[in-house]
């Protein structure tokens, strides 16, 4: 129940330095933490690890390592995104990510605002957002070829914006088929997928991704959830851990 291991930090879009979430967990009794810095993206900088950053990074959680041995156990992560070709050998997990979905050699961003993505679902689709869908779910499906991630992040992080149902129904057919082939090509796979409470911290939705629907078929199907609060600030490190935790 006590370690997240979706952290952000100042090295990339996060607002704590890794050893004041070190604290912040310690003060919360947990027994471990995991950081998972997000890999650098050449066609977008603005949310990422730089390389030279990158470096620092490692180098930083493997201090803290050393530092808090015996006190907590700390794990150095990544959130690798798809269209990401950083290495990943020197971490100890890999979370896998799509952030974009890439069309007409435009890589379109899945979760920065409702505008953004009414735009880019307007321009390159003619409005019709079960086609993003579909293009969102096929990369989804072949994350772990791609990263061969330890964890699934945000399954169904499409849905940031769509809580109220006013950009499309989760129910219509072409959605849950879009959704249901990417869980049943992730499921063949050993990686978990995580229950992540991020975008409620942020105040977008009521529920974790992915969507309770979505949980229920993972589970169903013998998949595995970890608990992730995709943590971009101490206050959220274990956010709403203790709500859903007999769900």
């Amino acid at each position: 129940m006590k370690a997240n291991y979706h952290t952000h930090t100042v090295f990339c879009d996060g607002r704590n330095t890794p050893e004041e979430l070190v604290q912040e967990a310690i003060r919360l009794g947990c027994p471990e933490i995991g950081f998972s810095g997000h890999s650098y993206t050449y066609f977008d900088e603005s949310y990422c690890m730089s390389r030279a950053g990158t470096e620092e990074y490692k180098k930083t959680i493997r201090g803290l390592q050393e530092q808090y041995a015996g006190r907590i156990r700390i794990r150095l992560g990544v959130e690798q995104d798809y269209y990401s070709e950083e290495p990943t050998g020197d971490y100890d997990y890999v979370i896998g990510s799509v952030h974009y979905v890439k069309k007409d050699g435009v890589f379109l961003p899945v979760d920065e605002s409702r505008e953004q993505q009414l735009l880019a679902v307007g321009k390159y689709y003619g409005g019709d957002f079960y086609a993003f869908a579909g293009d969102y779910y096929r990369t989804v499906a072949d994350l772990y070829r791609k990263t061969r991630c330890d964890v699934i992040g945000h399954f169904d992080l499409i849905a940031k914006f769509n809580e109220d149902g006013s950009l499309f129904d989760p129910a219509h057919p072409r959605y849950r088929k879009a959704a249901g082939d990417a869980l049943e090509a992730l499921l063949k796979t050993p990686a978990v997928f995580e229950w992540n409470t991020g975008a409620m911290a942020r105040g977008y939705r009521t529920v974790p991704y992915p969507a309770p629907e979505l949980a229920r078929r993972i589970r169903e199907a013998g998949g595995r959830l970890i608990f992730s609060s995709d943590c971009h600030e101490a206050s959220q490190l274990l956010f709403g851990f203790e709500t859903f935790a007999e769900e």
